[in-house]
């Protein structure tokens, strides 16, 4: 089974304010605002949902083929994907623009302010699974992308017959209910956390219960919970894995759904599963920025066996990307 992974791809610009940024805001002239900050630092990391999840499935051993539309200034984080053992197959460039980025600005509360441009990001539609030749034997991540994108691949997929995981999550504000409707009717997987759960299915007109038993598989995160994952009706309740510090959660979400999908591509059971997703998430967690940890696969093992006893089906990992 191969995987194709549709999403944003993007670089983040990290700045730090030494100050407040209330302190230079005044409230009787916001209609005129006009601000500058001197930050102390700049640190540009790898990101994009896309590439998050493509980074995490390769170091889990899988090849997946990352979908996207990049600009020129893209080359460098190319060559960091495909050491790490990602197909950039599926990514274009688009001449003339530059790769989606955000720029975000935090003074020492962690009030931040943000400015997202989407860039090369906008093209995305006009590249999916289906011209890379996907078929039902292949899986197809549909992770939150320029809107029309996300359209194009579901409706591709439902018509071609590939089943794919479609995770709206960061989108789901500016969809309506038939958008989220066309998206998750021919998805085989919907993820996402409790939270976006609860909007989707208030948009949806149904209960929480009824949403996650609509599709035969759904996967919902709970954060220091675990997760939950149902499976044609019946519930795993998925433990947590403990991290050793909590850096930055940005990426967790991603890299849960890697190891979701790493898991179920080499048919393990579904606890087994589920216990993948949590420990892959809490690598991400562990360090600054969503594409920073890395592990080998022993050390995987063998912490997934410190966490959850016995990992001898985990063995299958070792042995190369799945057939």
């Amino acid at each position: 089974m191969r995987v194709f992974v549709t999403g944003s791809i993007a670089y983040d610009y990290i700045m730090v304010f030494p100050g407040k940024f209330r302190d230079h805001i005044l409230a009787d002239k916001v209609h005129v605002l006009s601000v500058s900050f001197l930050v102390d630092s700049l640190t540009r990391r790898r990101g994009g949902t896309g590439a998050n999840i493509a980074y995490n499935l390769a170091l889990l051993g899988e090849k997946p083929v990352l979908v996207g539309t990049v600009g020129e200034d893209f080359e460098d984080y190319r060559a960091w994907l495909t050491g790490k053992g990602v197909d950039d197959g599926g990514v274009r460039v688009i001449k003339d623009e530059h790769t989606a980025s955000c720029f975000i600005n935090t003074d020492l509360e962690d009030n931040q302010i943000t400015a997202f441009y989407p860039g090369a990001m906008s093209k995305a539609s006009t590249i999916s699974p289906k011209d890379l030749g996907a078929t039902p034997d292949d899986l197809v991540v549909i992770a939150p992308n320029d809107p029309a994108a996300m359209s194009r691949a579901a409706a591709e997929c439902t018509l071609a017959g590939v089943p794919y995981l479609y995770d709206p999550s960061m989108q789901l504000p500016r969809m309506d209910k038939a958008q989220l409707e066309e998206g998750r009717k021919g998805a085989k997987i919907l993820a996402g956390n409790d939270y976006e759960f609860g909007m989707m299915a208030e948009k949806l007109g149904i209960t929480e219960d009824a949403l996650r038993k609509s599709l035969p598989i759904t996967v919902m995160t709970l954060g220091e919970k675990g997760a939950l994952i149902t499976v044609d009706g019946q519930e795993f309740e998925i433990p947590p894995a403990k991290p050793a510090k909590v850096v930055d959660p940005t990426g967790a979400g991603d890299a849960f759904r890697a190891g979701f999908v790493a898991g179920m591509s080499r048919k393990l059971p579904w606890p087994v599963v589920g216990r993948m997703a949590s420990l892959t998430a809490v690598y991400a967690i562990e360090h600054p920025g969503t594409q920073e940890h890395a592990y080998s696969l022993d050390e995987f093992i063998a912490r997934y066996r410190s966490n959850y006893g016995p990992a001898e089906e985990l063995e299958v990992l070792k042995r190369g990307a799945s057939a």
